[in-house]
């Protein structure tokens, strides 16, 4: 699949709507590993407001799929819209969404 060519109004790139099962198993793979770092953080022994903060995010099985894959979105039909249409979803918490949401 070749990329659309920007002058004829297209996008260079496109972005799937919908997330690969490769893609949502490193998603899944990421979320565990936050969780075990955030684990060992606590059981040395440190004490600070960020680990205070982290140790009140869900963890990764007790999220539902739908959280895990998507994020809260205000201009989105249905107010959600693919986590991984968001820029450096990797590095940022997405763990929790407006109430209702």
């Amino acid at each position: 699949m070749f990329p659309t060519a920007p002058r004829l109004g297209g996008l260079l790139w496109k972005m799937p709507w919908r997330m690969s099962t490769t893609r949502r198993a490193n998603q899944r793979k990421r979320l565990q590993q936050v969780d075990d770092v955030i684990e060992a953080v606590r059981q040395s022994g440190v004490t600070c407001k960020a680990l205070d903060e982290a140790l009140l995010l869900p963890k990764e099985h007790e999220m539902a799929p739908r959280d895990k894959y998507t994020i809260f979105n205000a201009h989105s039909r249905g107010y959600r819209k693919g986590i991984h249409k968001v820029p450096k979803f990797t590095r940022i918490t997405h763990r929790t969404n407006p109430k209702g949401f």
